[in-house]
């Protein structure tokens, strides 16, 4: 039986790929260990998925200053003895690593062990997690075809971003009834990210009585972020959070708003939803959400609104005109070339542990 590590984590966004590919690398007789950080999101993601689980020590890799810059080289070091044990216990034919910081370590150990790494990279530029291990990886994919430029053109492959085939099944009508919507009157989904966006929040609260005339809305607004005042309102629902009610969500939406996260934004792409995307600004990030954004609209994909241009009528008037040109957007994302992200990432997948053995 061939062997795969899956490593990556930090972020739900490190995690959400690698689960993707588990029911076709389980079909193709693969045995699974994952290694993470010790208590990271990853962990508690992937033991609900019944895969073994690993934890290593992880340092985080800062561009600016911080006292804990002095001690965390020591726990990636520590890191990467751990990894090193686990791969000499594991014996793996290849690894798969999905970024963030705890993957750094497990990659380098696998080099060292003379054993094949494909990293995946998420945003339109790598960062830094990944730029450290490249000069180690078999393989670099990615989801962009800007991101090529940034990649050693002899190991970069475009492949899109795997994404959970539960998200393309979901039911429209037990979204209806989840909803309480009616059938005959489009639907309009937000989505601010896991933690909800305040900005987006409220510039979408204010334009409810203009959004209202035209659609439905759908609201994932986070974490303690409803609004009591707006409960009842016709034709307007909110959630905290969903979970496994998402695909029937995305089944019956006909247009999002969201931010643009790498993952997120590819899980669009795969759904044909039109959407209008607000990325975090520059202050609040490395500008990654800008980037990614940025392509997708150049590709025809979705539409931008910047953090900057937020208002409640610029916010309408942008959902009107993707409104009015959905079947465009849908037409472009049907014709992207990165459709098949899980199999061309398994294929080499194959491709290396065969070369491995």
């Amino acid at each position: 039986m061939k062997r795969i590590i899956l490593t990556g984590g930090g972020t739900a966004g490190h995690v959400t790929p690698n689960i993707a590919l588990l029911p076709r690398l389980r079909a193709a007789g693969y045995e699974i260990s994952y290694i993470g950080s010790m208590d990271g999101i990853e962990k508690k993601l992937i033991q609900a998925q019944g895969i073994p689980y690993y934890g290593i020590s992880s340092g985080k890799l800062r561009r600016y200053f911080d006292l804990k810059n002095f001690t965390d080289p020591f726990r990636v070091l520590k890191g990467f003895s751990e990894a090193s044990g686990l791969m000499k216990k594991l014996k793996p034919d290849v690894v798969f690593s999905k970024g963030g910081f705890v993957s750094v370590p497990v990659v380098m150990a696998a080099k060292r062990r003379h054993i094949p790494v494909i990293c995946h990279e998420s945003d339109l530029t790598p960062g830094l997690a990944n730029k450290l291990s490249m000069p180690s990886a078999t393989r670099v994919c990615c989801n962009f075809p800007e991101t090529l430029k940034y990649l050693p053109a002899e190991k970069a492959v475009l492949t899109g971003c795997p994404i959970r085939k539960e998200l393309l099944e979901g039911s429209r009508t037990a979204a209806l009834t989840m909803t309480g919507f009616t059938p005959h009157k489009p639907v309009l989904m937000v989505m601010g990210g896991s933690l909800g966006a305040a900005s987006v929040n409220q510039a979408v609260r204010k334009a409810l009585p203009e959004l209202l005339k035209e659609y439905q809305v759908i609201h994932l607004c986070g974490k303690g972020k409803l609004d009591d005042t707006l409960k009842g309102t016709g034709g307007y629902v909110q959630y905290e959070y969903i979970g496994a009610e998402l695909p029937d969500l995305f089944a019956l939406c006909d247009l999002v708003v969201s931010r643009a996260g790498a993952n997120a934004i590819c899980e669009l792409l795969a759904l044909r939803k039109p959407a209008l995307l607000i990325p975090l600004s520059a202050h609040a990030s490395r500008g990654d959400q800008i980037l990614n954004a940025r392509s997708f609209e150049r590709q025809g994909f979705s539409m931008v609104l910047t953090e900057e241009e937020l208002t409640e009528t610029h916010l309408t008037e942008a959902i009107r005109h993707l409104s009015a040109h959905r079947q465009d957007y849908i037409d472009a994302m049907a014709s992207c070339a990165q459709s098949d992200a899980i199999g061309v990432i398994l294929k080499l997948i194959e491709e290396a542990a065969g070369a491995s053995t």
